[in-house]
């Protein structure tokens, strides 16, 4: 394997204080490997060359089985009845608070966004009227392009200098940790911090994005810091939560996180909570689809409540997500059966639009994990992209002659004038002069004659290439709104079209309609999600009667789009080598059985061990293991050694750390016993083996796994086919699986990257290669 291609990470900047195989992951981008030893004069190459057939075996997986040692099950033994319903509430009371803080976080967004690119749109305006009587509108041009950049730097500098996991909407990066794939620094307070600040910035930048997908990443890092009832980042402890501090109880509640997130941005409560499960949680039950339901009703709550404060309203609950897409009132949008045929044709376009914008997408990120890999390349890409946004809408405003005349009921919020006559405003500049989410609104509810077509067709062409330029950068940016407003114009456009065709029938008569069905089409050719999206689009609409017509559609775009190319998510997951579990193993399969799929030799450790040997093992940089079967030889005996447990890595540092080991417990009778409570507060920053020290004389001493290892880990027999082994482990959320013979015997391990190296690709049944990156 030693000349296999160097695969990039998901960092933008080697992470000198970490461990090898630990870089900083971030899905739009990229690594800059660090300058070999011997050539220190080349430093870093121009080019990281790419190679997608690989599968990096530096991502762990989450521990979701509980590990059920003599420890674990002498705790529950002991815990009484309302022991366990004080544990039942206090999850609740997580979730409550998780609801709150992501409200809090949204209304935070909401209102900094609203305020700065008020003020922005604001100056400019001014700018442009004073600049259109006396010339000069280079100047206002300029200055346009000058305020975004302004913006974008400080959101660039953030990410790519500070914490580049922050980069993009982070849906891609919660689907895989929600999916059992642990992605380093993904839910840190200091992502938090970089995301929330970030995508302040980018959208008030004036660039193609939205502030939704963000939330949902950062909904999931307040799970993840709440539940653990302190801030490793901050080094306090509030003793509180601590039975929660291991990965089985923290998915789930970064899956409640994620819901709460969806429900903030859309007003989707019923929305948040099918998200998670489609797009994550592999083990679910009825009981967390309540509390998940809970965190996400808390989460639009609290945004709609302060929301109406904020807009001098109190208790006026009409607020109920950052993107409100305005009530769609039955009767005046009633739509026909004979219509369902052409709202599929609609899906079937977004499901062409979508693939073509993933593709185009695909080809740009592979441009930038080759090339624009230093952090400064990646601020200056993000500035020409607000410089060119900034240009591009202000070129198509300043040629465009689509005058329509303001209106007592107009709601425009920045009416530009430019060339018009009195009393009138441009209609390009309601589409580009403006935050995205008051333009898709716009596009909705605007009377029928308010755009030309010649302006929404130009408007969809050039917002196509900028959204599709803008997602990846290094930016905390979310894609949903810019694929609704693309798909809101052309769906607009649509309606005008088929108006034109039939000018005597009033059926035709609101294009409002099919802008939403277009926006529908757009987002799920795009994204590709079906169940959570339907129900998100009817609840953000306020309209059960829109649920089979966006439910087709939907379907359609997702048919269409799937023959082309994947999802944009799951594109950006593949790029980045992740080891991904889908819902089920290959169709074709089923002739692959555990021993030809396993990894093999295995290294296992005597139920009675000597420490220099385990010190050695954990040392050892080239294996890495992470799971150790532990086996017992029998007596008198020459048969090789049966199965008795499993133990792993992190449980074998924390031991070497307390120097549990049996001489020392012999001499020192008051040695006070290990608990669990000592494994749960190294969690989940575990110290290295290196900065353990184990003097020579301990090194000769001898260590008993027997209490601290799980004594009935999951086995399979080694003729077990591959759809099986796949169903166990994917359906428990397992990090290790022991193959067995017919004697009970260690011939191999299934990890996660032995079942997802195997996948269906043009030419059937296809395994991916394992590369150390």
């Amino acid at each position: 394997m030693a000349n296999i291609t160097k695969k990039v990470s998901w960092s933008s900047r080697g992470d000198d204080s970490g461990l090898a195989g630990e870089g900083t992951p971030l899905l739009n981008g990229t690594e800059i490997p660090k300058p070999s030893r011997q050539d220190p004069i080349r430093g870093r190459p121009k080019e990281i060359p790419h190679n997608e057939k690989l599968l990096s075996l530096k991502y762990e997986s989450l521990d979701y089985d509980n590990i059920e040692n003599q420890l674990f099950l002498e705790e529950e033994r002991r815990m009484s009845h309302m022991g366990f319903r004080c544990l039942e509430i206090s999850r609740w009371v997580i979730c409550g608070l998780i609801g709150i803080l992501t409200g809090l976080i949204a209304c935070f967004i909401d209102i900094m966004v609203e305020k700065l690119a008020g003020c922005k749109y604001q100056v400019i305006k001014e700018n442009i009227e004073k600049f259109t009587e006396v010339g000069g509108l280079s100047i206002s041009l300029i200055l346009w392009a000058v305020l975004n950049c302004a913006f974008v730097l400080v959101g660039g500098i953030m990410v790519a200098y500070f914490e580049p996991i922050a980069a993009g909407s982070g849906i891609p990066q919660i689907k895989c940790y929600l999916n059992g794939v642990k992605i380093p620094r993904v839910v840190r307070l200091k992502t938090l911090l970089v995301k929330v600040l970030g995508v302040i910035c980018s959208v008030a930048g004036g660039l193609a994005v939205g502030k939704e997908g963000p939330m949902i990443h950062s909904g999931a890092v307040v799970a993840a810091g709440v539940s653990q009832g302190r801030s490793t980042s901050l080094k306090r402890d509030f003793k509180m939560f601590e039975y929660f501090r291991r990965d089985t109880e923290k998915r789930d509640f970064v899956s409640a996180g994620a819901a709460a997130g969806v429900s903030a941005a859309f007003g989707a409560p019923v929305g948040g909570v099918l998200f998670s499960l489609e797009e994550g949680a592999s083990f679910w039950n009825q009981m967390l689809t309540w509390r998940i339901f809970f965190a996400s009703m808390i989460s639009t709550f609290t945004l709609n409540f302060f929301l109406s404060i904020y807009h001098g309203k109190p208790g006026d609950l009409s607020n109920p997500g950052l993107i409100n897409f305005g009530r769609f009132e039955s009767d005046s949008v009633a739509y026909y059966y004979y219509e369902l045929p052409l709202f599929m044709g609609m899906g079937a376009i977004g499901g062409l639009l979508g693939a073509l914008f993933n593709s185009i997408n695909y080809w740009l990120t592979i441009f930038r994990i080759r090339y624009v890999h230093r952090p400064c390349l990646q601020v200056m890409e993000a500035l020409l992209v607000a410089a060119v946004t900034a240009t591009v809408s202000f070129t198509m405003i300043y040629f465009s002659n689509d005058c329509q005349p303001l209106g007592p009921e107009h709601n425009e919020e920045y009416p530009l004038q430019l060339f018009c006559a009195d009393g009138e405003y441009n209609s390009m500049a309601t589409a580009f002069f403006n935050t995205p989410e008051r333009s898709v609104r716009s596009l909705f509810h605007n009377q029928p004659g308010s755009y030309n077509p010649l302006t929404l067709g130009l408007f969809t062409l050039t917002y196509f290439f900028l959204a599709c330029w803008t997602y990846g950068l290094a930016v905390s940016a979310g894609v949903f709104i810019p694929s609704l407003l693309i798909g809101a114009a052309w769906g607009r456009l649509c309606g005008i079209l088929l108006a034109s065709f039939t000018p005597t029938s009033p059926i035709w008569a609101d294009p409002g309609k099919y802008a939403l069905i277009g926006a529908a089409a757009q987002l799920g050719g795009i994204v590709r999600m079906t169940l959570s999206l339907t129900v998100i689009m009817v609840e953000a609409t306020g309209n059960v009667t829109y649920g089979l017509p966006i439910m087709l559609v939907l379907m359609t775009a997702k048919i269409v789009g799937d023959y082309f190319q994947e999802g944009l998510y799951d594109i950006h997951i593949k790029l980045q080598s992740v080891p991904f579990l889908h819902w089920e193993a290959p169709a074709t399969s089923h002739w692959l059985t555990a021993r030809e799929v396993m990894s093999s030799p295995v290294t296992c450790f005597n139920r009675i061990e000597k420490v220099g040997t385990i010190v050695d093992v954990l040392s050892n940089t080239s294996t890495n293991h992470n799971g150790f079967p532990v086996v017992v030889q029998v007596l008198d005996s020459d048969e090789p050694a049966k199965l008795c447990g499993l133990i792993l890595r992190s449980q074998l540092i924390v031991l070497l750390k307390h120097k549990v080991f049996v001489e020392l417990a012999r001499s020192r009778l008051s040695q006070r016993k290990l608990q669990l409570k000592d494994f749960r507060d190294a969690y989940p920053r575990f110290p290295p083996i290196q900065s353990i020290h184990v003097s020579q004389d301990e090194r000769e001493c001898m260590m008993d796994l027997t209490e601290f290892m799980n004594a009935t880990p999951y086995t399979v027999p080694q003729d077990t086919s591959l759809p099986r082994v796949f169903k166990l482990f994917r359906a428990l959320g397992l990090r290790h699986l022991v193959v067995v013979d017919d004697e009970n015997r260690v011939i191999g391990l299934v990890t996660r990257k032995d079942l997802a190296r195997y996948h269906l690709g043009k030419h059937g049944l296809e395994e991916l290669q394992l590369a150390q990156t």
